[in-house]
C-alpha cells in the first residue's frame, strides 16, 4: 500500500514539475527577486499595488528586509510631508506586523489610519479593513470583528458578509454549518468539482467540531470523490497551479477523514489517512499550515498510544512538535501524560498532567464577558426551540395514543359484529375484510408510536445534554466571576456554587449517556462525583481511601439529583476540614441500599478529625447544613449526625 501511495506521489509530482517547467518556457526569468522588482519600482502607488498583490514576497528575502527597506521609504516620504505617501507605506508596515505576528501592533497602525477612512478611495478602505478583520480574527476578538464586517457591509465594497467563521470560533458550530450553507451552497455552480469539495469538507469540519463524526465522515467521503474527480480533470488540462492546490486539498480531507475516525476510535483506519495527510501537507503547503500539521501529528500519535505502540507514537509526539493555539497544547500535554503513564514513568506522566490542568485553568480566563454572552443567548435561544420541539412532539404522542386506543375500540365493534354476522355468509365476508383493515392501521398506528417514542428518546437526550451544557456555562460563568471577585467571602461561595451546578450537570450527562432516560445508576454517578469534586479539592494530594457501596442501585432523577448536592456538600466538608495533617490514613465509606418495596438506607462516614463542638448552634447559619436538611426534606426525611464515632457519620433512610 505505501508503495503505492508513493508511486502516486511521484507520478502527480512529474506532473506538476512538467506544467511549472512549461510555464517557465512561456515566461521569461526576469532575472529579479521579488524584494529587488519592488526596490526598483518608480514610485509609491506602484509599490503599494505591487506589495498588495504579490504572495510569495518573502521567498527569497526575509521579512525583515521588507520591514527594514519600508520604514527607509516611511521617513523620506514623512521629510517631504507627502501625506498620501505616508499613508500608503504605513498600510504596508501594518500587513508586513501582521505577516510577522505581531497583531496588535499592526492593529494599532491600521486603527490609526482607520480615523481618516473617509479621505481614502473604495481600495485602499477596502484592504485596510481586510487587515483589521483579519488581526480581530487572530487576537479573538469577534465583536469587533463583526463591526469591521459591517462597517464593509455598509461602505459597499461587497454585497454581503459572512459570519460563519466567527460562530465557530465562539464554538458555535451549528450556527455557523446554517450560515455556511446559506452563504455559499447557492454560489456554487454543479460542475465546480473543486468548489464542491471544498464545500462538503467545510460542512465536515463544522459537524466533526460539533462532535456530529458519523455525518461529518459522510460529507468528507463525498469531497473526497469530487476532489479526485477535479484530479482527474487537472491532469488532463494540465494546469500545474491549481493540480498543487487540489493536492493540498485533498490531503487536508484525509486528515480531516482521520480525525474522524480517531473520534470514533476506530484508529487503525485512521492511520493511513493521517499518514498520507502529513506528508501532503509538508510537501505542498509552503509551511503555511502547521495547525493542521500539529493536529494530524496529535491525532495519529494518539492512534498508536492505543494500539500500544509507543516507538512510532513518539516519532509525532515530539518536543519540537509546534502547538500554536490552546487546544493542541492540551493536547499535547494530555497524550504525554498518556504515554508515560503507559510507559510507568508516572513523575513526567504527573507533570505533563499538571501542564494540561494549569492550561485549561487559563482557558476560561482569557474568555471575554462579551463573547460569554452572545453564546449564552444563543444556547438559551437553541433551547427555547428545543422546548417548542418537545411539547409539539409530546402533543403528537398524546394523538397517536387518541387514536389508538379509538382504533382498539373501533376493532372490538367489528369484533362483536362479525360474531353477529355469522348467520350469514356476505355478513361473515364483510367482517373478516374490516377485521383485516383495521389490523393494518393499528400496525401502521403502533409503528407510529414507536418512531414516535424513538424520536422522544433522542430528543430527551438531546435535552440532557444541552441542560448539561447550560449548566457548564453556568460553571464557566462563575470562574469567571470568581478570578474578577477579590472577596474571599465570595470566591468561597461561587466555588462551592460552582461545584453545586458540576453535580447537578452531572446528573443530566449520567442521563443522557444511560439507555434508559428514566433512571441513573449511582455507583457509577457517585465515582464521576467525586473525580469531579477531587479535581478542585485534591491538586496538593490528600492520600485519601473511598469506599463506595450503591452497586444496582438506580435513583430516578428527581431523588437522584438531591443525593448528588448532599453527597458533593459532603465530600467537600471532607476535602476541606477533616484531613488537615494529610498522615495518609484518611478513610471515606459511601454506603447506598435500595430493595423494592423496602425503606432505602443512606450512610456516609469518615475518619477526620469530626465536627466542632459548637456544629449545632451553626446549623441555622451554616450555608451547607441548611441545604443539606432541604434537600433531605425533598427525599422525605432527615439527616442524621452521629458525632460518637471517630470522625463524623451521617445516615438516613428514604423511600
Amino acid at each position: 500500500m505505501k508503495k503505492l501511495l508513493n508511486q502516486k506521489s511521484i507520478l502527480l509530482l512529474l506532473l506538476l514539475l512538467g506544467a511549472v517547467l512549461g510555464r517557465a518556457q512561456q515566461e521569461p526569468d526576469s532575472g529579479q527577486s521579488v524584494f529587488q522588482e519592488f526596490q526598483d519600482l518608480d514610485s509609491a502607488e506602484e509599490r503599494f499595488l505591487f506589495f498588495l498583490e504579490t504572495s510569495d514576497r518573502y521567498s527569497e528575502n526575509s521579512i525583515y528586509d521588507w520591514l527594514d527597506e519600508v520604514n527607509l521609504y516611511l521617513r523620506a516620504a514623512v521629510q517631504d510631508d507627502d501625506a498620501e505617501t505616508i499613508r500608503k507605506y504605513q498600510l504596508i508596515r501594518a500587513c508586513i506586523y501582521s505577516d510577522l505576528g505581531d497583531y496588535d501592533k499592526s492593529q494599532a497602525l491600521a486603527k490609526d489610519l482607520h480615523l481618516d477612512i473617509d479621505k481614502f478611495d473604495m481600495f485602499f478602505k477596502s484592504k485596510l479593513l481586510e487587515l483589521m478583520d483579519s488581526n480581530y480574527g487572530q487576537l479573538a476578538l469577534y465583536p469587533k470583528q463583526v463591526e469591521v464586517r459591517n462597517e464593509i457591509r455598509e461602505l459597499g465594497i461587497t454585497k454581503e458578509v459572512i459570519f460563519y467563521d466567527i460562530y465557530a470560533n465562539l464554538g458555535m458550530y451549528r450556527r455557523a454549518l446554517d450560515d455556511y450553507i446559506e452563504k455559499v451552497k447557492r454560489t456554487i455552480e454543479e460542475n465546480d468539482f473543486y468548489a464542491q469539495a471544498e464545500y462538503f469538507n467545510m460542512l465536515g469540519n463544522f459537524l466533526r467540531l460539533d462532535e456530529s463524526t458519523p455525518t461529518a465522515l459522510t460529507n468528507y467521503k463525498k469531497a473526497k470523490g469530487f476532489i479526485t474527480v477535479f484530479l482527474n480533470d487537472a491532469t488532463r488540462t494540465e494546469d500545474g497551479a491549481k493540480q498543487a492546490e487540489a493536492i493540498l486539498l485533498n490531503g487536508l480531507i484525509d486528515g480531516n477523514m482521520g480525525k474522524c475516525y480517531v473520534q470514533l476510535k476506530q484508529y487503525e483506519d485512521a492511520i493511513p489517512h493521517l499518514e498520507g495527510a502529513i506528508s501532503t501537507i509538508k510537501e505542498y503547503g509552503n509551511g503555511a499550515l502547521t495547525d493542521e500539521l500539529t493536529e494530524n501529528s496529535l491525532a495519529i500519535s494518539e492512534c498508536y498510544l492505543q494500539l500500544e505502540d509507543y516507538n512510532k507514537a513518539t516519532n509525532y509526539l515530539s518536543d519540537d512538535l509546534t502547538t500554536k493555539t490552546t487546544e493542541n497544547k492540551i493536547r499535547k500535554n494530555r497524550l504525554l501524560s498518556i504515554y508515560y503513564d503507559k510507559t510507568a514513568d508516572y513523575e513526567n506522566a504527573a507533570r505533563y498532567l499538571r501542564k494540561e490542568l494549569r492550561i485549561r485553568d487559563s482557558v476560561s480566563g482569557n474568555e471575554s464577558e462579551l463573547r460569554l454572552q452572545q453564546v449564552a443567548t444563543v444556547m438559551r435561544q437553541d433551547l427555547d426551540i428545543s422546548k417548542e420541539i418537545v411539547e409539539k412532539q409530546k402533543l403528537d404522542l398524546a394523538k397517536s395514543r387518541a387514536e389508538m386506543l379509538a382504533q382498539e375500540r373501533t376493532s372490538n365493534l367489528v369484533l362483536i359484529s362479525f360474531f353477529f354476522t355469522l348467520l350469514g355468509f356476505a355478513g361473515l365476508v364483510y367482517a373478516y375484510l374490516k377485521s383485516i383493515k383495521n389490523q393494518r392501521l393499528i400496525a401502521e398506528q403502533k409503528y407510529i408510536i414507536e418512531t414516535s417514542l424513538v424520536e422522544k428518546d433522542s430528543l430527551l437526550k438531546e435535552i440532557h445534554h444541552r441542560v448539561k451544557n447550560n449548566l457548564q456555562m453556568v460553571s464557566s460563568l462563575l470562574s469567571l466571576q470568581t478570578r474578577n471577585t477579590r472577596s474571599k467571602a465570595a470566591i468561597v461561595a461561587l466555588e462551592e456554587g460552582k461545584s453545586r451546578v458540576k453535580a447537578m450537570a452531572l446528573i443530566h450527562q449520567k442521563l443522557y449517556q444511560n439507555e434508559d432516560l428514566s433512571v441513573i445508576e449511582m455507583q457509577g454517578y457517585i465515582e464521576s462525583l467525586i473525580n469531579s469534586v477531587q479535581s478542585v479539592y485534591r491538586k496538593g494530594g490528600h492520600n485519601i481511601e473511598i469506599n463506595i457501596d450503591a452497586e444496582d442501585v438506580e435513583l430516578d432523577i428527581d431523588r437522584a439529583i438531591p443525593f448528588g448536592l448532599i453527597l458533593n456538600e459532603l465530600v467537600s466538608n471532607t476535602f476541606k476540614y477533616a484531613f488537615p495533617e494529610d498522615d495518609g490514613h484518611g478513610k471515606i465509606t459511601i454506603k447506598i441500599q435500595k430493595v423494592e418495596g423496602r425503606e432505602g438506607y443512606f450512610e456516609y462516614s469518615d475518619n477526620g478529625i469530626g465536627l466542632p463542638d459548637d456544629t449545632e448552634n451553626l446549623g441555622d447559619s451554616s450555608m451547607g447544613l441548611r441545604l443539606m436538611n432541604r434537600l433531605a426534606n425533598q427525599l422525605q426525611t432527615s439527616l442524621n449526625i452521629d458525632r460518637q464515632v471517630e470522625g463524623v457519620r451521617y445516615w438516613f433512610n428514604f423511600r
